[in-house]
């Protein structure tokens, strides 16, 4: 069977390191192993309407500005399909057929809707289409034909409601869906990277996120602000190395070269943390290793967007063609679904 990604992101706002480290820096890797026939990412600009329909100048603005990142962090058009969620009307007929294939108390029970639902403040009203998105992001995978999806752990309830759709179709209807595998980060700090608040999630709504774009003075700034031990008030105190943002954004970025070029008299992380949490180590020495690295990954990610702010009417041919080609796929998959369910009327 031929190996296919599917992968993407709302577009409500650029691009973060969280996004970065979960997410992007895999998806280029993956994109230049080889191993994969096909790589999908999409714009989810419908599901990011289902929270945000009173302002759909906030999601189309943002297209452009996701696209922008994708293509600085280092995917390839040529190697990865990029495609606008909206423009692939199969999408909306697939999501409507996997609704028969699912009940409202098994929506309700999905760990990752509820907890969207709290965080929204929907729990008084919530709107179908928000509700329904597991059902959606279930079509998003399979109207590919998926074989792989790279998610954070987060959304493992998400992927496995998708294998019940896909089991429920295929015993009514026949072998005609594949059903995907679940593929998450390897590095386990990858997992679900912390506001430099130290609060569990980054978001843009918090206030507390590093953008791939940001400048290099932005970048300081942040870093000078980031939350550490609060008990490790003296350079002589101990520290502890657990819950400090600053350590836990060094385990997803740091590498044994970046020591030798700005910290060479620390062997590896280990070694530092040893030294901070023994006591004699102060959080801006951290702080300003952790700020080279930084820069030296976001510089020249950076430099690449500059150039495509310069020409958007590029980066939206690029938009085009991933949707129009996206869509023969979307098409060919929805013909045979339609001859499963033998509703393939006008078929000669």
């Amino acid at each position: 069977m031929k190996k296919i990604i599917l992968t993407g992101d709302r577009p409500t706002g650029r691009l973060h390191i969280g996004h970065f480290v979960g997410s992007l820096r895999g998806r280029v890797e993956l994109q230049n192993s080889g191993e994969y026939e096909k790589i999908f990412v999409m714009i989810a600009d419908a599901q990011a309407l289902t929270d945000n329909f009173e302002h759909p100048e906030k999601v189309r603005d943002n297209i452009l500005e996701v696209a922008m990142d994708y293509l600085s962090v280092g995917l390839d058009p040529q190697k990865t399909t990029i495609l606008i969620q909206s423009q692939i009307p199969e999408l909306t007929e697939l999501t409507f057929y996997y609704m028969n294939l699912v009940t409202v108390s098994r929506l309700q029970r999905n760990p990752t809707v509820k907890s969207e639902i709290q965080m929204r403040n929907f729990e008084a009203s919530i709107p179908v289409g928000f509700f329904c998105y597991p059902i959606s992001q279930a079509a998003d995978i399979t109207i590919f034909n998926a074989t792989t999806v790279p998610v954070g752990e987060d959304q493992i309830p998400m992927l496995e409601q998708t294998k019940e759709i896909v089991r429920k179709f295929n015993a009514t209807y026949g072998e005609t869906i594949v059903e995907p595998d679940i593929l998450l980060p390897k590095n386990s700090a990858c997992l679900r990277l912390p506001g430099i608040d130290g609060k569990a999630k980054m978001s843009k709504s918090l206030g507390n996120c590093i953008y791939l774009s940001d400048s290099k003075d932005e970048i300081a700034e942040k870093v000078r602000n980031m939350y550490t031990d609060p008990n490790h008030i003296h350079v002589k105190d101990p520290g502890q190395v657990e819950g400090n943002t600053v350590f836990t954004y060094l385990d997803a970025f740091s590498t044994p070269e970046h020591f030798s070029r700005y910290l060479p008299e620390y062997e590896n992380l280990d070694a530092l943390k040893d030294h901070y949490k023994r006591g004699g180590l102060g959080d801006v020495k951290i702080k300003k290793f952790l700020t080279a690295i930084l820069e030296e990954t976001l510089e020249p990610i950076r430099s690449r967007r500059s150039e495509l702010e310069k020409d958007p009417e590029y980066v939206r041919k690029i938009l085009l063609d991933g949707t129009n080609l996206a869509r023969e796929t979307a098409s060919e998959t929805i013909s045979k679904v339609r001859r499963a369910m033998k509703i393939n009327y006008f078929e000669n």
